[in-house]
């Protein structure tokens, strides 16, 4: 397809794709002339993911670009390059090693991932023990700090009910990876869909929330 084709089909301007193509957030097409190129279905597809981490995402075009190159890595399976793209992603800030809490808040956490199981580690197989500064593990024990600061509950037991949810999300964003055909495709949705399912996760909380809060207090 031509430019003006991809552009109708993805629903993103040419001059947004031309951009993408200058970042080196798009492979080049298939040079037809000296001013044209045609483009095909995997161009159509990284066109999404791009949009996705962009302009859903809010990710910085560097972070984008970091995240898009690790999706290309042959190299690794497709557990490492999950894993590497989403450490790529951009998270909350590192935990203030200045704060009392911040230390507290790391055992919290250490003592919540062993009560589940989860044996995590990073692209290179470090376990937050080793590798203290995995984003989403630095987020949690951040985010513990917090609470903890504040005076709100966040022991083990506290959170463990939101560990055990987080492990059902879970399996249902792999079942909705895994129908798609490729490895580099199911890479590809699996970044896109980690980006894209964080705003439906956040507000069906939410609306459960209010439901909850209808069932035991209205009228009360």
């Amino acid at each position: 397809m031509r430019l003006a084709e991809l552009s109708a089909r993805s629903g993103v301007s040419r001059a947004t794709i031309k951009y993408y193509l200058r970042e080196g957030l798009l492979p080049p097409g298939r040079r037809v002339t000296a001013t044209e190129a045609e483009y095909d279905e995997e161009h159509l597809r990284k066109l999404r993911l791009v949009r996705a981490l962009l302009q859903v995402g809010r990710i910085p075009v560097k972070s984008a670009r970091d995240v898009l190159a690790v999706l290309a890595d042959e190299d690794l399976d497709r557990n490492q390059r999950l894993g590497t793209a989403v450490w790529a992603l951009p998270h909350g800030p590192a935990p203030d090693e200045e704060d009392p809490a911040t230390e507290t808040a790391r055992r919290t956490a250490g003592a919540l991932m062993e009560r589940m199981g989860w044996g995590y580690a990073d692209a290179s197989g470090q376990t937050p023990a080793e590798a203290p500064a995995a984003p989403a593990y630095a987020m949690l024990v951040t985010a513990i700090a917090t609470l903890s600061r504040l005076g709100y509950p966040c022991a083990t037991d506290d959170l463990e009910p939101y560990a055990r949810s987080m492990e059902r999300i879970a399996v249902a964003d792999l079942d909705l990876v895994e129908r798609y055909g490729t490895p580099d495709e199911q890479v590809e949705a699996a970044v896109a869909l980690t980006v894209l399912y964080e705003p439906v996760v956040l507000s069906l909380r939410r609306l459960a929330e209010s439901e909850e809060s209808r069932r035991r207090f209205d009228g009360k």
